[in-house]
């Protein structure tokens, strides 16, 4: 939902070597029950994905979702 993806860096140790390594996204799989369709929806999506389905409603948000072509 929110298009998070792994970002890359790198890391450091006491002496300042450097080896790469991958920053993960807080992802997390929720049910959300969506009350016009009456069944759950279960999304993975991070914890600020679920900030915004709080502000904005799982409807609203299920409509963008399927208007990029996401079938749910």
């Amino acid at each position: 939902m929110t298009g998070k993806r792994p970002a890359v860096g790198n890391n450091r140790s006491h002496a300042k070597n450097s080896t790469r390594r991958r920053f993960l996204p807080n992802l997390q799989t929720h049910r959300f029950w969506v009350e016009s369709e009456n069944r759950f929806v279960k999304l993975r999506l991070s914890a600020k994905g679920m900030r915004i389905i709080d502000k904005k409603g799982i409807d609203s948000v299920l409509t963008d979702i399927r208007a990029n072509g996401v079938k749910i």
